[in-house]
């Protein structure tokens, strides 16, 4: 990460959850594709993958990590 990033990281840490919140949301809006670029949902492969990964869990609870388990491996 650049000096420049880790100061306006160190910055936005530092605001209200609200404005947090609203920085996050616009941020990550700036990632959704241009009108007419393709989008990942559409894919027919990843949503394939979404639908083998349901079926999976459908025939298979067990086999689903647990919330807690999936945040401890940030």
């Amino acid at each position: 990460m650049s000096q420049r990033s880790a100061d306006l990281l160190k910055d936005a840490l530092s605001l209200p959850d609200d404005e947090r919140a609203s920085l996050t949301d616009e941020l990550l809006a700036s990632f959704d594709p241009e009108p007419g670029e393709s989008d990942a949902l559409d894919d027919p492969e990843f949503l394939a993958e979404l639908e083998r990964r349901a079926e999976e869990l459908r025939t298979n609870p067990e086999a689903g990590i647990p919330w807690e388990t999936v945040k401890a491996m940030r």
